[in-house]
């Protein structure tokens, strides 16, 4: 399955890897530097917020590759305060958009607005100009409303009557569902589902990590201490792009989304476009570890947070999509 040229690149590529000792080169003194500030950022979260360290990990790993997340999870869990958290540890600009059934798509990108004293219409931003903009509960909007994100998440702009104004250099959007309560609910399209590079859900924390939420908002929400600013986030998201990926593990991640694309569960497998984003995962993952280069391990680690609200069952009833993709993981071969 995997050619013989490709899998020598992948031996070399580990040779490199070693060569690149923290002490030996200024390359994986880099990407030393990026896992000791991942680990800060993940500590200041976890003060925080009561979560798994999973759960944070992945965070983590979507505010460094500046890729969008999407919480999914049962109502009074740590989202929202998750997402604050992530905008207060880089000290960014952070806005939060409660969805409803009226919401406007202007009401999200802005729009046009005649001023008098000058004689003609400005365009005026609207939340989404923020770089982290939480969108709570996102599938009460209508799907008009949820259309206005599509642009902004994928092409990181905003176009009002003929004019593209760029959103900021880091941009994240961390979009909020509830797994109970679907009333008066909009099921986010799959085109949307897609532009989320990773989906985590929280879970009810243990009895001790209960007693942690008690203590902590005694004297009000809590509140985390920046450990990074967001020019350095945006240098790691540079950084992190220039993490080597060989032949074989690219090999690796197309020979999965195929395996989705045949599985007999499965109407709807991994798209072109979640190849990217386990590629991109994967880069994040072996960056945060201290590595400059990919392993398959590295792509089995980001595997689930990445594919779980890509793929679509063909039944309608509940499926353990954990279980689901772990199949599909080891009927691929792994490269040598």
């Amino acid at each position: 399955m995997f050619s013989h040229a490709g899998t020598l690149a992948l031996r070399e590529l580990d040779r490199i890897g070693v060569q690149l000792d923290p002490q030996k080169g200024e390359g994986q003194a880099l990407f030393s530097q990026i896992k000791e500030r991942a680990k800060a950022i993940a500590d200041s979260i976890q003060s925080a917020v009561v979560a798994s360290d999973e759960v944070v990990h992945f965070s983590v790993l979507a505010l460094l590759c500046q890729g969008h997340l999407l919480i999914d999870d049962l109502p009074g869990v740590g989202k929202t305060l998750l997402a604050k958290s992530l905008a207060g540890v880089i000290s960014a600009s952070f806005k939060r958009i409660q969805f409803t059934p009226d919401l406007l798509p202007t009401d999200i990108t802005g729009g046009m607005v005649y001023n008098s004293q000058e004689g003609r219409f400005n365009f005026v931003a609207g939340p989404i100009f923020a770089q982290v903009v939480l969108a709570d509960e996102i599938n009460r909007a209508t799907p008009r409303t949820q259309s206005a994100l599509l642009e902004a998440m994928g092409e990181r702009q905003v176009s009002c009557d003929g004019f593209t104004y760029p959103l900021p250099e880091l941009f994240l959007v961390i979009a909020t569902q509830n797994q109970v309560d679907y009333e008066s609910t909009f099921p986010l399209p799959y085109a949307q589902l897609d532009r989320f590079l990773l989906s985590l859900r929280l879970g009810y924390p243990q009895a001790l990590g209960e007693v942690q939420i008690l203590e902590r908002n005694r004297e009000g929400e809590p509140v985390v201490e920046p450990v990074a600013t967001v020019e350095e986030i945006t240098q790691f998201h540079r950084q992190l792009r220039q993490v080597e990926i060989s032949r074989p593990v690219m090999e690796y991640i197309a020979y999965i989304a195929q395996a989705t694309r045949s599985h007999p569960d499965l109407h709807i497998g991994l798209s072109p476009r979640g190849s990217v984003a386990l590629e991109w995962a994967a880069q994040g993952e072996a960056g945060m570890s201290g590595r400059g280069y990919v392993t398959p391990e590295d792509v089995k680690a980001v595997a689930e947070p990445v594919l779980r609200h890509r793929l679509l069952p063909k039944r309608s009833g509940p499926v353990n999509m954990t279980e689901l993709i772990g199949e599909i993981l080891q009927s691929v071969p792994v490269p040598l």
